[in-house]
C-alpha cells in the first residue's frame, strides 16, 4: 500500500501514467477512489496522482482535533509534493479539495502549473453563518452515530441528488464509500477544515495577485457556491468561469466526460502559454 510521509502524516496515494503532474484533490464526501474517472483518462497523457487527506483511510486519521486544519492540509499538499518529487503540478481540486488547492497555489505559487477550482465557494458570503451552524450539527451527529447516521441525508443533499438522477449506481458507490470514511476523521476534519477555513469573498487582495492560470467549475444546481465562484471570477487575473447546466457538487462523478475534456483543454492551452489574463477592456461597463 503506498504511502508518502507527508508533512507529519503518513498518506495513501495512487499514482499512473508519465509526463507532467496532475494532482487530484478530493473533496469532504470523497476520498482518493473519487477520482477514479480522472485518472483512468488523464494517465494516458500525464503523471496522475490521486490521494487520501489526513482523516480519510488509508491515511492517518490523527486522534485530536488540534491536528485537523486548513493550514495543516495545505502543508500536506506540499509534503506529498515534496514525498513524490514533485516540483510543480497542475493541480485541481473539488470543493474540500479546491479550498485546499486555490490557499496552496497563494501560498506557494511557485510549485503550480495551473489550479482548477471546482465546486467552490461554500461557507463564503451570505451563507456563511448557516454552513457554519450545519457542520457543527453534522459534526455531532457523526461523533454520536457515525457515517451512517449521516449519509442518508448528506448524500442526498439538494447539491448531491443531482448525482442519483443522472447515475444511480454511480450515486450507491458514491454513498458506499462516503459510510466507509472514518467518522472521528471526518468530523474533525468539519470542524477544523471547513468551520475555520476563511471566506473567499474576504480574500479580495491575494486573489487579484494571483498569476496563476485558474480554471473555475460550477454546476448551476450548486447554489451555495455561486457567490464564491463569481468572486474568484472577477478578481483572479487569470480566471475563467464555466457553469456545467443541470449539474450539482459532484461534478467529476455526475458529468465525466464534459468534465475531463474541460480539464484537459484548460490544461492543454496553460501548457502550451495560451492562457492570459484577460484584457482589462473586457472589464468596462457597457450601455
Amino acid at each position: 500500500m503506498p504511502k508518502v510521509r507527508g508533512n507529519t502524516i503518513n498518506l495513501y496515494y495512487e499514482e499512473a501514467g508519465s509526463g507532467i503532474p496532475v494532482v487530484f484533490v478530493h473533496e469532504f464526501a470523497g476520498d482518493w477512489r473519487s477520482w477514479e474517472a480522472q485518472m483512468r483518462f488523464f494517465s494516458g497523457r500525464y503523471r496522475a496522482i490521486t490521494f487520501s487527506a489526513r482523516g480519510y483511510l488509508p491515511s492517518d486519521v490523527p486522534e485530536s482535533a488540534d491536528d485537523y486544519s486548513q493550514e495543516l492540509q495545505i502543508e500536506d499538499l506540499k509534503g506529498l509534493m515534496d514525498g513524490l518529487k514533485i516540483e510543480k503540478a497542475h493541480l485541481c481540486g473539488l470543493s474540500m479539495g479546491s479550498y485546499t488547492s486555490l490557499l496552496f497555489g497563494m501560498k506557494y505559487p511557485q510549485r503550480c502549473l495551473s489550479l482548477t477550482i471546482a465546486g467552490s465557494g461554500y461557507g463564503s458570503g451570505a451563507n456563511r453563518e448557516e454552513f457554519h451552524k450545519q457542520i457543527a450539527e453534522v459534526a455531532d451527529q457523526m461523533l454520536k452515530g457515525g457515517m451512517k447516521a449521516v449519509s442518508g441525508t448528506y448524500t442526498l443533499g439538494p447539491a448531491r441528488v443531482q448525482l442519483q438522477n443522472k447515475n444511480l449506481r454511480a450515486w450507491e458507490e458514491f454513498r458506499r464509500q462516503f459510510e466507509e470514511h472514518s467518522a472521528k476523521g471526518s468530523a474533525y476534519t468539519f470542524l477544523g477544515v471547513q468551520r475555520k477555513r476563511p471566506s473567499i469573498t474576504d480574500l479580495g487582495d491575494p486573489l487579484k495577485k494571483m498569476t496563476l492560470p485558474v480554471l473555475i467549475m460550477l454546476g448551476d444546481e450548486d447554489e451555495r457556491g455561486l457567490e464564491g465562484s463569481i468572486f474568484m471570477k472577477r478578481n483572479i487575473p487569470r480566471a475563467g468561469l464555466e457553469i456545467f447546466p443541470r449539474s450539482g457538487h459532484t461534478l467529476n462523478l455526475e458529468e465525466p466526460e464534459h468534465f475531463n475534456r474541460s480539464l484537459l483543454d484548460f490544461i492543454t492551452a496553460v501548457d502550451a502559454g495560451h492562457w492570459e489574463a484577460r484584457d482589462p477592456r473586457s472589464l468596462a461597463t457597457t450601455v
